[in-house]
């Protein structure tokens, strides 16, 4: 079996004929569909090249296109829901949804706030009770070439705020993502300056303390930020994929193949694949 914890409806020219095909090519049982609920103002233009919901109320991923792709092939998709926090609705919508349609993930939350904002952490409390694990989105100030409208699209606060939110919240399940947080599995002080760092891990990462701290951490190697963050260093990917073997969850967030490529490519212990593939995934979110 392999579950795929990171995918979004309606993304990079897939419809839902075009994404169950895409499944069944590389053997993909199920995914987690998951929302991004931001402000216009707050996401980069050049993602509306990539999802065709242009003028949304929530956008750029609304919370109807997931449950969408959930009513016509429920056996193929986990529903999830990641309000904006900064909402007056934002726990309300959560349990609605929950209790109306089966959200079973708090994700994506990719929103230009510190991931410890106290109505954040309301919220993250709310899914701690629910059994709802939460999916983050990490991104700094990293300069994309233009100055307009924004130079940056920063997400989260960084690590600090992230482990902040964490310690706040030990009995809810967090699972990070993205560059700003797939960085700091080097302690190079590259993680604020290239968000795809291709030079050999180095020690003292601060992600690899955090999950020997924190039991509540797992990590989703989805999108280029985490295949690159293990395939960069080959061997220390090895090391760290043995030791966390029980907190890292397989995704894409994209179409390709790329993260089963390089997982097959290396030597793991007897039963680590399974974990990864799967087993985490049902851990957090087991199926009905």
């Amino acid at each position: 079996m392999i579950i795929d914890v990171h995918n979004h409806p309606d993304w990079c020219g897939h419809d839902l004929d075009k994404y169950l095909a895409n499944m069944d090519k590389y053997g993909i049982d199920k995914t987690w569909l998951l929302t991004w609920e931001a402000p216009h103002s707050e996401y980069d233009p050049e993602y509306l090249c990539r999802t065709p919901i242009h003028n949304c109320q929530w956008g750029p991923i609304p919370f109807e296109r997931c449950l969408s792709y959930i009513e016509r092939a429920p056996s193929r998709f986990v529903l999830g829901y990641a309000p904006d926090p900064r909402r007056p609705d934002a726990i309300a919508k959560l349990k609605a949804a929950k209790d109306m349609y089966g959200v079973r993930v708090c994700g994506e939350l990719k929103v230009r706030m510190m991931l410890d904002d106290w109505d954040a952490i309301r919220m993250y409390r709310y899914c701690g009770e629910e059994g709802l694990p939460v999916l983050v989105h990490i991104d700094y100030e990293f300069y994309r070439g233009s100055d307009y409208p924004r130079p940056n699209y920063w997400y989260g606060g960084g690590i600090d705020a992230f482990e902040r939110a964490i310690a706040k919240c030990p009995e809810t399940n967090f699972i990070g993502h993205a560059p700003g947080f797939w960085s700091h599995i080097s302690g190079d002080d590259l993680y604020d300056k290239d968000p795809y760092p291709t030079t050999k891990v180095a020690p003292g990462g601060k992600l690899i303390e955090m999950l020997r701290k924190y039991p509540n951490l797992y990590c989703d190697i989805s999108a280029g930020s985490g295949c690159k963050a293990l395939s960069r260093d080959p061997e220390f990917a090895v090391q760290f994929l043995t030791e966390f073997q029980d907190r890292v969850l397989y995704g894409r967030d994209y179409f390709d193949n790329v993260h089963q490529e390089f997982l097959n490519s290396i030597t793991l212990p007897e039963g680590v694949l399974e974990k990864i593939y799967y087993k985490n995934a049902l851990k957090l979110v087991p199926l009905d």
